[in-house]
């Protein structure tokens, strides 16, 4: 800083005894007033590098007051009009002093600037642009100035190489477009503030290389002498030449330092100096031709080339816009394309252009397809709220891009080179579109019918490409396309373009297959693309395998069934029940029926109802003999479901377990154990209040029945109907024949003692009255303590009937305890005797004069005594015990 302030008093000294200023004309006056303000603007400006004021403030200041020096300093008349005014030689010799010195001064005080912050090199930019604005300054000046600046900072950065300059791709532009000024002497000062800025960047380059290169390599790039050499040679071979210029700062810059030039001269092409405007678009074309892969800042280039076009859709340099955005799609076809779907929906006539200019180049037809397939492959979800500012574009918040995907393979495909890459990608685009018109159907409603004629157009354009124009011209004779607009049920219209497809035996089906079969092993991102995968591969195996079908196809459909999506489940079995017959033909068919049973256990009601109907399907049309390998598991897994809170599933399961009965019929051993397992259910729901589930349960039982060999199924008819006698007719024909499944049907009627419907209640008392009394002789004295206290809680009901009916349960299980002995012994001996002489049951409950003495029963006649009261038994209590003490008697 001492420094600098004694050069500032050598200079006022020189000029106090050099300048013989009164012998000068007024004009005169001028050259010294500036002389002054250079002065005193350097020492206000270098006073700054010295103070602690915040770097982007400090640089701010030292703009504003340079910029304000730089208008002075080169507004001033030409040096000849300086010497002009001088009367004599030694005059003229002082005014061309004093004029020389006021561009010293602002020389010094950028050298000065640079020294201390080389970022301060940005002022050399801005000067270019002051200088631009106004004909009238001292451009030769200017250039010279900015040249000597940059021969300071080459030789800086060459003594410290870990400086940065990151405004050397915005200066390096500026300079370029001077490069062909027409003034030569401008022309040869930008060319030589081109070399030293190219110099500058490629020290930099030098130290980058080194910290990536081998210590070799190190010391051939960062050679000083060789650096110097090759400029040299640069700057005799570039003159005038854009072809040198554009290769030289290729190869120069860093990439980001790049995609600085790049930027400044796409802005420049709007300029309104022609000559600049022409310059920068020959210059952006070449670089791009050459460098365009180095460029990092793609994405905002694109945006910026959308808005000039959207903005202003006439202007003659849209076409070096268009050429811009082939270039950048030939060096980044997905980063490019990813872009160009991110403007709205449907494409306005600015981004079609863009779209026609990014397919001009056949080389990355590959990848602008495989891109746009991905994006097809997507989902339209809400975006987030800043991606939607940036966007201000967009018609809405939600994110389009597969739907723009879908407009644009209009532009993509009809052109020739797309045409020939589509052929190997059309099973993947197929699905993708089909996966769209399934979102636009069911995640768009709001704007679907706008939104889906793009995917049909998309299909369109994709079946023609493809050369299946007669599917085309099928779909629309099946008024397919315009059902489009009307927003089709889309499973049907994936239903439909499969079967077309088929019906016109498409040469492309063994690799659709493949593809579709390859999804379906790899499993879906998502399961809307299962239900698309699913009802797309059904359809084809379908109409292409009548009468068998692979082995690998079942894994599949298995694996659906389970999916965690009730959807997906759901739309697999049905597709399995339209596929029965061939699925009835396979081997090994019963690894299929197994997963349709596992699905009726599914907490979604809809997959349960259909996993019923599905087996029913196939169960109809099964060969008899493999029916009846399976025939007990299935006839098991109904019985589960025959008290299933869900009527509809109820009364279903109900019907198909009589006719499996029914199938099965020449079986009937095999089935035996489990119709008398599944009586208490259907007992107990002849009393249900839904007619038509006591419809299935009469149904059923006279099934039931009939493969019994029990002659009581007249008493099912409405006519003869009585529950307690249809009791205690079955009590009676168990006891002649199925005397050892008594217990295990008093267990299954405990659960039922528990329900908060009345008619379940009062017909699980009697059942368990009669079953208790049928088999008095199998029960333990433990068991019967558990019965009592059961049935001791259930006497304390609401409701009058279901108390009378317990008590009377209750008066039988104490009898029955009354007579049985403590000693096993003596129990064992009372069971064997009791196998030898049965004595059939009699009518217990009386149950029509208990429904007419209702009303007179009085409030406490159930009231447990003290002493009888053995406290509250559980109902798992109770069966658990049952279970527990069957099993020690069978040992």
């Amino acid at each position: 800083m001492a420094q600098d302030t004694s050069n500032t008093m050598t200079r006022l000294q020189t000029l106090q005894t050099t300048v013989k200023w009164y012998h000068v004309e007024f004009k005169a006056e001028i050259l010294l007033d500036t002389y002054s303000t250079m002065l005193c603007d350097q020492s206000i400006i270098l006073a700054m590098n010295s103070s602690f004021v915040d770097p982007l403030l400090q640089f701010e200041s030292q703009l504003r007051i340079t910029e304000l020096s730089f208008k002075k300093a080169f507004s001033l008349p030409t040096l000849n009009t300086v010497k002009s005014i001088g009367k004599n030689p030694e005059e003229i010799r002082d005014l061309q002093s004093l004029y020389e010195n006021i561009f010293n001064v602002y020389e010094d005080t950028l050298i000065i600037l640079v020294s201390k912050d080389f970022y301060k090199i940005q002022i050399l930019k801005e000067m270019v642009t002051w200088m631009s604005e106004n004909n009238q300054y001292l451009q030769e000046r200017v250039m010279m100035v900015i040249t000597k600046v940059l021969i300071f900072a080459s030789k800086r950065v060459k003594k410290y190489p870990s400086i940065d300059a990151p405004c050397l791709g915005l200066l390096a532009a500026e300079l370029s477009l001077l490069c062909s000024h027409e003034d030569p002497l401008i022309t040869q000062q930008a060319i030589t503030g081109m070399n030293y800025v190219l110099k500058i960047a490629m020290h930099q380059k030098s130290k980058l290389v080194k910290r990536k290169s081998s210590m070799a390599s190190d010391r051939e790039t960062s050679n000083p002498k060789e650096i110097t050499s090759d400029f040299e040679l640069l700057s005799k071979t570039m003159q005038g030449d854009r072809n040198k210029i554009a290769q030289s700062v290729g190869q120069t810059l860093l990439p980001h330092l790049l995609s600085d030039f790049v930027w400044t001269l796409l802005r420049k092409l709007f300029s309104s100096n022609k000559e600049s405007a022409l310059e920068a678009a020959f210059l952006l074309n070449l670089t791009l031709e050459y460098h365009a892969q180095k460029i990092t800042t793609v994405s905002k280039i694109v945006d910026n080339i959308y808005e000039q076009l959207y903005g202003n859709f006439s202007h003659p340099m849209n076409v070096v816009l268009l050429r811009v955005i082939s270039l950048l799609t030939r060096a980044f076809p997905k980063k490019v394309i990813f872009q160009l779907m991110e403007f709205p929906v449907p494409a306005d006539n600015a981004l079609l252009l863009m779209w026609q200019a990014a397919s001009a180049d056949s080389s990355v037809a590959p990848q602008v397809l495989k891109t746009i397939l991905s994006i097809l492959k997507g989902k339209p979800v809400e975006m987030e709220e800043t991606l939607i500012e940036r966007r201000r574009f967009s018609l809405d918040a939600t994110n389009m891009m597969p739907v723009a995907a879908s407009q644009a393979l209009c532009t993509f495909l009809p052109v020739k080179s797309y045409k020939k890459v589509v052929a190997k990608l059309f099973p993947e685009f197929l699905m993708a579109l089909m996966l769209q018109l399934f979102y636009c159907s069911q995640l768009l409603k709001d704007t679907a019918q706008n939104r889906s004629i793009y995917v049909r157009d998309g299909l369109k354009v994709l079946l023609n490409s493809s050369g299946l124009k007669e599917v085309d011209d099928a779909l629309e004779k099946k008024n397919f396309w315009d059902q489009f607009s009307q927003v089709m049920d889309h499973q049907y219209g994936i239903h439909l373009i499969a079967k077309t497809l088929s019906e016109c035996n498409f040469p492309q089906f063994p690799e659709t297959l493949h593809y579709v079969y390859k999804v379906a092993v790899e499993g879906p991102r998502r399961s809307e693309d299962s239900i698309v995968t699913i009802i797309f591969f059904a359809e084809l195996l379908n109409n292409f395998f009548k009468e068998s079908l692979p082995k690998e196809f079942l894994v599949l459909f298995r694996n659906w069934i389970n999916d965690p999506n009730p959807s997906v489940g759901k739309m697999s079995l049905q597709k399995i029940a339209s596929m029965a017959p061939v699925f009835s033909e396979l081997e090994n068919v019963c690894n299929l029926l197994l997963p349709v049973l596992d699905a009726f256990l599914s907490k979604e009601y809809t997959v349960v109802i259909r996993a019923m109907l599905t087996l029913r399907n196939i169960l109809s049309k099964l060969d008899k003999t493999i029916y009846s390998t399976v025939c007990t598991r299935i006839a098991s897994s109904y019985c589960p479901l025959m008290d299933h809170v869900n009527s509809d599933i109820q009364c279903m399961a109900i019907r198909h377990f009589g006719e499996l009965l029914l199938d099965m019929s020449h079986y009937k051993r095999m089935l035996n154990h489990v119709i008398i397992g599944s009586l208490v259910p259907l007992l107990l729901f002849l009393e249900s209040n839904e007619t038509r589930i006591v419809n299935a349960c009469r149904y059923t039982l006279t099934i039931c029945f009939s493969q019994l060999k029990w002659s009581i199924s007249h008493l099912l008819k409405e006519e003869n109907y009585c529950f307690e006698s249809v009791v205690l007719s079955i009590c009676n024909n168990l006891l002649s024949s199925y005397e050892s499944y008594i217990t295990d049907l008093i267990s299954g009627t405990l659960g039922f003692l528990w329900s908060s419907r009345t008619f379940l209640k009062k017909g699980a008392t009697i059942l368990v009255g009669y079953l208790g009394k049928s088999g008095a002789h199998l029960l333990l004295k433990e068991e019967i303590d558990v019965m009592i206290e059961v049935i001791e809680r259930v006497a304390r009901d609401e409701d009058p009937v279901v108390k009378l009916l317990a008590e009377k349960t209750r008066k039988i299980f104490r009898e029955i305890a009354y007579r049985i002995a403590s000693s096993t012994i003596k129990q064992t001996f009372r069971r064997w005797a009791m196998m030898f002489h049965t004595k059939k049951l009699k009518l217990i409950y009386d149950l029509a004069n208990i429904t007419s003495l209702e009303e007179s029963i009085p409030e406490d006649f159930t009231e447990v005594k003290p002493e009888d009261n053995l406290g509250n038994v559980a109902e798992e209590k109770a069966e658990y015990l049952f279970q527990e003490k069957r099993v020690s008697f069978a040992s």
